[in-house]
C-alpha cells in the first residue's frame, strides 16, 4: 500500500495535470513560466521526484501541445525551453526516447523552415537538436536520416541573427564528429553553403569545413571552385577563413587545381571586366566604385592567398612559378582600377623576388631599372608612385619564368608535390542532399 505521503504527492500530480489539461493558452503560459523557474538544471531523478515519478506524463503533454501549436508560434519559446529541461537533464535517456518516439526531431526541423516563427524560437529548436546530437552517434544519424542536414544548412543561410547562426555552427560541428555514416553528407552541406548571401554563414561554414576536411580526409570535387568564388567577398573575416581553408587544402589531392585557380584569378577574364556599368556609377557625384569590384576583390584576395601559401611552403612557391604566377602578379600590379590588387600582388612578388634569383632577373628585365628600383624601395606603396605608362608596362608584361627554372635548379614537382597523408583515391560523390540508400557507405 502507498503511504499517505505518496498518496498526497500523486494527488498533487493529478491536480497539476488536470489544471494543465483544462487551461487555455494564457494559463498554460503561466504554468510553463513556473515550471522553467522551478526546474531549470534539475537531473532526471529530481524531476521524477518533483512529479511523483510521473514526469513522463507532463512531457507527453508538452510534446503533444508542441505538435498542435508549433505552426502558430504561440508560447513556442517557453514550450521548447520546458522540453529542453527534460531532454538536457542528467540521466534523461528515457525522456529523450519518449520525445523521439512521437516525432520530436521532425517537429524541431520543421520549425526551422517555418517563416512565421520567430528567430528566437528557432534558436531554441537548434539548442534542442544540439542536446539530441550530443547524446550519441545513433541520435546524430537520426537527425541526418530526417533530412536534418538540409534543413539546418538552409536555416543557417537564411538566419538574420549571428548569435543563432553560431548555435547552428555548434550543431553542424557536432554532426560531423563521431558520425561516420553521414559525415560526408554534412561535409557536402557545408560546401553547398559557401555561395550563400550571408557573410556570417559563409564564415562559419568555412570554419567548420576545416574541421570536417581533417575528419573525412578526402576532398569533394566542387570544393576548389566554391572556395575560390568566396574570395570575391567584401568581408575580411570571410576572406580570412577562406584563405585558412586554402592553406589546409594544399595538403590534399586538389592542390594543383587550387593553385591553378588562384593564379587564374590574378588576370580576370575579358568577359568579367567588360560587363556594362550601371548608369549611377558614371555619376561624378558617386564615390569611385566599379561594377567590377567583386572581380577585383577576388583578384586581390588571390594575390594575398598566393603570398600566404608561398611563404608557408617553398615547394608550393616553386609550383606556383611553374604556373606563371610572376607574369600574373605583375599584370595585377598594373590594375589601376583597384589599388588593393596592386598592393597585394606587389607584396607577394617582392617575396618571390627575394627567394628566387631567377625571378629577380626576369622581373628586373621586364620592369626596367627605374621601375624595378622603385619596386625594391617600397613594394607595398608602389601603386601610389607609378604613372600610367609604368602601369601599362606591368599589365602587358610577357614574363615567363618557367623556361628558365630548369637551369636554376627549381624543378617541376607535379608528381612529388606535397600532399601530406590525406591523399587516398578520390571517391565518387552523389549529388548534394540527394537521399540514397548508399549514402552511409561513402
Amino acid at each position: 500500500m502507498t503511504s499517505i505521503k505518496e498518496q498526497a504527492a500523486i494527488s498533487r500530480l493529478l491536480s497539476f495535470l488536470h489544471d494543465w489539461d483544462n487551461a487555455g493558452k494564457v494559463a498554460r503560459s503561466h504554468i510553463l513560466d513556473s515550471f522553467i523557474k522551478a526546474n531549470q538544471g534539475k537531473t532526471a531523478p529530481e524531476l521524477e521526484q518533483e512529479f511523483s515519478q510521473g514526469g513522463s506524463l507532463f512531457l507527453v503533454r508538452l510534446t503533444t501541445w508542441l505538435r498542435l501549436i508549433y505552426m502558430t508560434g504561440s508560447c513556442l519559446d517557453k514550450l521548447l525551453k520546458s522540453i529542453g529541461i527534460f531532454l538536457s537533464a542528467v540521466s534523461s535517456n528515457r525522456y529523450l526516447k519518449e520525445f523521439l518516439e512521437v516525432g520530436g526531431v521532425l517537429t524541431l526541423l520543421e520549425i526551422l523552415g517555418m517563416e512565421k516563427i520567430k528567430e528566437e524560437d528557432k534558436k531554441e529548436s537548434i539548442r534542442l537538436l544540439q542536446v539530441i546530437a550530443n547524446t550519441g552517434r545513433k541520435y546524430k544519424e537520426l537527425i541526418c536520416e530526417s533530412y536534418g542536414v538540409r534543413s539546418i544548412a538552409e536555416f543557417l543561410a537564411k538566419s538574420k541573427s549571428e548569435e543563432t547562426q553560431e548555435e547552428v555552427q555548434i550543431l553542424m560541428d557536432s554532426l560531423v564528429h563521431g558520425n561516420p555514416k553521414y559525415q560526408n553528407q554534412v561535409y557536402k552541406g557545408l560546401i553547398a553553403l559557401l555561395p550563400c548571401a550571408s557573410p556570417k554563414a559563409q564564415q562559419l561554414s568555412l570554419q567548420t569545413l576545416r574541421t570536417a576536411q581533417s575528419i573525412i580526409g578526402t576532398t569533394h570535387p566542387s570544393i576548389v571552385d566554391c572556395v575560390l568564388k568566396v574570395l570575391c567577398t567584401m568581408h575580411l573575416e570571410v576572406q580570412y577563413e577562406a584563405i585558412e581553408l586554402i592553406k589546409d587544402l594544399v595538403n590534399y589531392d586538389v592542390c594543383q587545381a587550387l593553385l591553378k585557380g588562384l593564379v587564374a584569378l590574378l588576370i580576370p577574364s575579358v568577359k568579367e571586366t567588360s560587363k556594362p556599368q550601371p548608369k549611377i556609377l558614371n555619376d561624378s557625384s558617386v564615390p569611385q566604385f566599379t561594377a567590377h569590384l567583386p572581380v577585383f576583390l577576388q583578384q586581390a584576395a588571390a594575390a594575398k592567398a598566393i603570398g600566404v601559401l608561398a611563404r608557408s611552403n617553398t615547394s608550393v612557391a616553386e609550383e606556383l612559378l611553374h604556373q606563371r604566377v610572376v607574369h600574373s602578379l605583375m599584370a595585377a600590379m598594373g590594375n589601376t582600377d583597384h589599388s588593393n590588387s596592386q598592393r597585394q600582388a606587389s607584396l607577394t612578388l617582392e617575396y618571390l623576388v627575394q627567394m628566387f634569383p631567377v625571378v629577380e632577373e626576369h622581373v628586373r628585365r621586364s620592369m626596367g631599372e627605374g621601375l624595378y628600383q622603385l619596386f625594391l624601395s617600397n613594394a607595398e606603396d608602389l601603386y601610389m608612385k607609378i604613372d600610367s605608362i609604368q602601369a601599362d608596362i606591368l599589365a602587358a608584361n610577357k614574363v615567363n619564368v618557367s623556361k628558365a627554372l630548369c637551369f636554376s635548379g627549381v624543378s617541376h614537382r607535379n608528381s612529388s608535390f606535397p600532399r601530406g597523408a590525406h591523399e587516398p583515391e578520390r571517391p565518387a560523390y552523389v549529388t548534394y542532399f540527394q537521399k540514397e540508400d548508399t549514402e552511409g557507405k561513402e
